[in-house]
């Protein structure tokens, strides 16, 4: 296995387990936190892209517009304000003096749908 593989496997696998972490915090009540594991599982997605589409490690960036350009995806305008929107939830946990404010549970929930959608897509798309 060539280290390109070994690569996206490990992003597409930490990405995995980052969507069950946002399910058990969102199912807790701990909405901005299992946003930012949604962001995260995102961002590995796109760094598995990454590596497929230049063979090299991706850049240590959590921007998820700047990883998809990176990437050279074709993805819908609705996936591209969708990664807009999860970057709001990145940096919960990374600077104490932003903190965003949870939306409702009717968001909550449809953002993590979204991420899911989103990370089966990106799922496909590697193996074409």
């Amino acid at each position: 296995m060539t280290t390109i593989e070994k690569q996206i496997i490990y992003w597409q696998s930490t990405a995995k387990s980052d969507f069950e972490t946002a399910e058990i915090l969102i199912n807790n009540q701990k909405y901005v936190q299992g946003l930012f594991f949604c962001h995260l599982c995102i961002e590995k997605m796109l760094k598995a892209h990454v590596v497929k589409a230049t063979g090299e490690i991706p850049p240590k960036s959590h921007d998820l517009p700047y990883l998809s350009k990176k990437s050279s995806l074709d993805l819908s305008e609705d996936n591209l304000n969708f990664l807009q929107i999860l970057m709001v939830y990145q940096l919960e946990g990374r600077y104490p003096e932003y903190y965003p404010k949870s939306p409702s549970q009717e968001k909550i929930k449809e953002y993590l749908c979204k991420t899911k959608d989103l990370m089966v897509c990106l799922a496909k798309m590697l193996l074409a």
